[in-house]
């Protein structure tokens, strides 16, 4: 089967779109308004970009239409220009989920969640101390793309906060031990780090005497 993507609702889009990108990392990020106000919201529709220097990308969904077309999260972004990136491991899946509540303004979800607070280093958001990676960035450039206020938020981060115990002195991380989770399909999927299998990165040099020296493709 095939779409243009044109022909497609965009409920439907949507549907195609999660159920095939797989596992989506789980960004949960923190944020502060001008007045210090905190929130807490999270994104599978998030990444990391660039390693130099050090880029994150967030998709932020507006709101639709009112007087407050942009989330929180957006806005707060905007005000303070900068924001924590919460990785989100098993323990904290319930907890995130309660961020992810539409609640009335003025509703601290982070006291809600029941999530302790520790300052940034860099930045004015607060971390989430229960997070096992915690990165705060500083917004690099934001755009705005099509209906519904949507936005794409590009932030550099500038500290890393790793839970104690997960690196080693050569800077490997126990990604076990990390437990992190990604998003699935629908409302309640998510999947764990706990079944892997590795596949050995090809060579020019190992496909070649594979294919008995027979010229192919271009690689990049």
């Amino acid at each position: 089967m095939d779409w243009a993507a044109s022909d497609l609702a965009e409920r439907d889009l949507y549907k195609l779109l999660v159920s095939t990108v797989l596992p989506r990392p789980i960004a949960l990020v923190t944020t502060v308004d001008a007045q210090g106000r905190a929130n807490a919201a999270p994104f599978s529709f998030f990444n990391v970009f660039s390693h130099a220097p050090p880029l994150v990308v967030l998709g932020i969904d507006g709101r639709g239409s009112g007087d407050e077309p942009l989330k929180d999260t957006m806005r707060n972004i905007r005000e303070t220009g900068s924001f924590v990136v919460n990785l989100v491991d098993r323990a904290m899946v319930e907890a995130m989920q309660v961020c992810a509540i539409d609640f009335t303004d003025g509703t601290d979800e982070i006291a809600a969640a029941g999530l302790a607070t520790a300052p940034g280093r860099s930045v004015p958001a607060p971390r989430l101390a229960v997070s096992p990676v915690q990165f705060e960035c500083r917004e690099t450039v934001s755009l705005s793309l099509g209906t519904r206020h949507r936005n794409l938020v590009v932030g550099e981060i500038v500290h890393l906060h790793i839970r104690d115990g997960l690196v080693d002195e050569r800077l490997h991380v126990d990604i076990d031990a990390l437990d992190l989770v990604g998003r699935l399909h629908g409302a309640d999927w998510y999947v764990s780090l706990r079944d892997r299998f590795q596949v050995p990165r090809q060579t020019l040099a190992g496909w070649q005497g594979r294919m008995g020296g027979k010229p192919g493709g271009e690689a990049s």
